[in-house]
């Protein structure tokens, strides 16, 4: 085990001690972390997701900046803007939130289409353009967007395009008792301004040497095929059931087998291990590529979604 490896499980032991219940997110916004990733979450308010991403700008050397999406948002708002100078009679850029480290976009589907244009920009591309002006982002730079699944009155569905560009699509459960009483003793604890556990920062420099660690983490040949014939799998369904061939409507896109490839090494690395095993691929799956297949109109009308195809799937694709 590197001393990056023993950091990152540090980090997460500490962050599981400070966003209790909710060990996927923790992981995720990791994996996220390391991959070179961003992340679409969707839960009900109150699990801890605005949290999440706090305490790890705490924990690690970068900006964070949360966006609350609204109908009434601009894209500059997100991007930022040329602003006049009177004084010199020139123009200068003034950058907007989304040039820092770590962006919370909470309840992205709130905001109109050219709003998440410009999200999709900075998300794929990492940069921003104004005018006939490119500028860059930051080299960290991750993207948390958050979805609430209640309240869908006056939002605004994400497109395919943008739902692509993220690396993973976390749902998120209300926690289990044991777990809600150890959040009641932290709240009580914070109430009472006990100190709170301190962690050493992570340096950008150390995430950069642990993601190329991550990329040479060993996937065997077998592996790798059995990760090319699961995409497959969701393009071409009638190879294994004729009946599930019916509810897919398009299957995942090459981004999905490179992003499948990555987090799997990112979490076999995580745990501690030199190789990755066919639990860290099918761990995976579901928030790789629920987002990644299109349910066709007879799987909407059986009430089937992209998570039942996919655990469909899994039965169905053997394992090397």
């Amino acid at each position: 085990m590197t001393t990056a490896s023993t950091q990152f499980q540090n980090l997460r032991n500490y962050m599981s001690q400070r966003i209790v219940g909710q060990p996927e997110l923790v992981d995720a916004l990791l994996i996220g972390l390391l991959c070179d990733g961003h992340l679409l979450v969707e839960g009900v308010p109150g699990l801890a997701k605005t949290k999440a991403i706090k305490v790890l700008s705490e924990t690690v050397d970068a900006q964070s900046q949360r966006i609350q999406f609204t109908p009434d948002l601009l894209p500059s708002d997100i991007t930022g803007s040329d602003v006049y100078r009177p004084e010199t009679n020139s123009f200068f850029f003034q950058k907007g939130p989304i040039f820092h480290n770590l962006i919370l976009a909470d309840e992205i589907n709130r905001a109109p289409a050219k709003v998440q244009s410009a999200l999709l920009e900075a998300m794929g591309e990492r940069q921003v353009s104004i005018g006939n002006q490119t500028y860059r982002l930051p080299d960290l730079f991750m993207v948390m967007a958050t979805q609430n699944p209640i309240e869908q009155e006056g939002t605004y569905t994400l497109p395919e395009a943008q739902l692509d560009r993220f690396l993973l699509y976390v749902k998120i459960q209300y926690p289990d008792i044991e777990a809600e009483r150890q959040i009641l003793k932290i709240v009580q604890g914070e109430e009472k301004q006990e100190p709170a556990p301190v962690f050493s920062k992570i340096k950008q420099e150390q995430i950069f040497a642990a993601r190329q660690e991550v990329l040479n983490t060993y996937m065997s040949p077998e592996l790798e095929e059995y990760l090319i014939q699961f995409i497959m799998a969701t393009r071409h369904p009638e190879a294994y059931d004729k009946k599930l061939a019916e509810l897919i409507k398009f299957g995942a896109s090459p981004r999905g087998t490179i992003a499948l490839d990555i987090v799997a090494r990112a979490r076999a690395w995580l745990d501690g291990h030199d190789f990755v095993t066919p639990a860290d691929i099918q761990r995976l799956i579901p928030a790789v590529l629920r987002h990644r297949i299109i349910p066709s109109f007879e799987a909407k009308a059986a009430h089937m979604t992209s998570d039942d195809i996919l655990a469909s799937l899994l039965d169905l694709v053997p394992l090397p």
